[in-house]
């Protein structure tokens, strides 16, 4: 900036500043006021909805999936994404400190004069790519379906006993931890495993009870649920085998 554009800018701002009302009363009222809307509109809901609670606590429950308040989804899905373990610390901690860290060190490196964001392109492009970026990722974090649940119904075709078998298996799929690697139709992560949504129109029952006995590292073998369980060991098979 030279010297005549420092000069514009200064009485362009006195011109400005003498044409401005006091922050006391004016801005102060105004604040005050909205506070008190604020307050209002929560006091209001609070005694027509009132706090959703949820089910009293089981500390038995092995099925419990905790999830952060709405205001956390934007996070709870970077830490979703992030698959190596490694970078785990880095999700959770790096990258909301490093965000808060740029944003208290904003006035030292942000030295530009302008104050209308129309003319600040770079700003503005980037406020409005984090906006949208924690829009999605809040979004893709509140939609996210249950890691130990699968939503899925079973087809109409299939007889009484077969729809106990799927509902069953679906059961034992959920709580095997195979939605962690796995996607199942809305549910799972999409990674290191392939979806099984239509696995049983690529693999024959025999060929999926070979596979969970002896799979392909990093998958944990279900040799040891076919010797425990048998029978919830053929319902998980009998549930994949209907993916179609």
């Amino acid at each position: 900036m030279n010297q005549a554009q420092k000069e514009a800018y200064l009485r362009e701002y006195s011109i400005l500043k003498n044409e401005g009302k006091p922050f006391f009363p004016y801005a102060v009222a105004k604040d005050s006021a909205m506070a008190l809307i604020v307050v209002l509109v929560i006091v209001f809901l609070s005694l027509m909805f009132g706090a959703e609670l949820g089910p009293k606590a089981d500390p038995t429950t092995t099925t419990y999936v905790p999830r952060p308040e709405w205001y956390f989804f934007f996070l709870f899905e970077v830490l979703r994404v992030v698959k190596p373990p490694v970078f785990t610390p880095f999700a959770t901690i790096g990258v909301p400190t490093v965000c808060m860290i740029l944003l208290f060190l904003l006035p030292f490196y942000d030295r530009s004069p302008e104050r209308r964001i129309e003319r600040r392109p770079v700003a503005l492009a980037a406020g409005i790519a984090t906006i949208l970026t924690i829009a999605y990722l809040t979004y893709a974090g509140a939609s996210a379906g249950s890691p130990n649940t699968v939503d899925m119904k079973p087809p109409s075709s299939l007889t009484a006993q077969q729809v106990q078998v799927f509902n069953t298996g679906k059961l034992v799929a959920g709580q095997s931890g195979c939605l962690a690697c796995h996607v199942i139709g809305e549910n799972g992560n999409n990674g290191p495993g392939p979806p099984l949504t239509h696995i049983g129109t690529k693999l024959k029952p025999g060929a999926i009870a070979s596979t969970l006995r002896n799979p392909t590292a990093p998958m944990p073998s279900f040799k040891g649920l076919a010797q425990a369980s048998p029978q919830k060991f053929n319902n998980l098979v009998g549930f994949l085998s209907e993916l179609q």
